[in-house]
């Protein structure tokens, strides 16, 4: 369930540009988050816009914080804290296809991989929110794009985050992510991706 306001294509290019971004040209995907300012703690409550240069093929649902797992036990990942990503920034060619978790019996999940470096901030006060506060960090976290489930024919649609995401970009509707996953690979080229706070 998601609050998330109904934009136009045209409010999310500019908001896009007006962060410092660029719009690739069509032929080259430019995904973009857009994290509720409601931020319901543990629930899938954001947006993912999916563009071919500027024109639109989809939208859908998932989360751009981390889940109930990594806010609440964080040492189990990171001493520091669970990393929270600096909202309104825009990295051009942050993701290539590769594979979540691929150290798995089953190979892991078909995934956008982080492979350029994002800002973000460590949460370590366990009050369920993920918070922009304190010192901005940058660098590869593997904080990669995928869905909820490892099952590639899966149409499984999850409402709470849990351990889905310590820091990852996450779609919980499985229909959706399939069908991002599949045309991105087919293009077998870079991703561009804006994280924007509603706006």
């Amino acid at each position: 369930m998601t609050n998330v306001k109904q934009y136009t294509d045209a409010q999310l290019l500019e908001r896009v540009e007006f962060i410092g971004g660029m719009i690739p040209n069509k032929g080259k995907y430019l995904i973009i988050g857009v994290q509720s300012q409601e931020d319901q703690p543990n629930f899938f409550d954001d947006k993912f816009y999916v563009f071919d240069g500027p024109d639109f093929r989809m939208v859908s649902t998932g989360t751009t914080n981390t889940g109930k797992v990594g806010l609440l036990h964080f040492e189990n990942y990171n001493p520091k804290g669970v990393a929270v990503w600096k909202t309104n920034q825009w990295i051009p060619d942050l993701y290539k296809r590769g594979y979540h978790k691929a150290s798995r019996s089953d190979g892991g999940m078909r995934a956008l991989r982080q492979q350029k470096p994002i800002l973000y901030y460590r949460d370590n006060n366990k009050n369920l929110k993920a918070e922009e506060t304190g010192e901005v960090h940058q660098g590869i976290i593997w904080a990669n794009m995928h869905g909820v489930d490892y099952n590639p024919f899966s149409s499984k649609i999850k409402e709470l985050i849990n351990g889905w995401s310590i820091g990852c970009q996450v779609w919980n509707r499985m229909g959706d992510y399939r069908q991002m996953i599949q045309a991105t690979w087919k293009r077998n080229k870079t991703v561009d991706y804006a994280l924007l706070k509603e706006f």
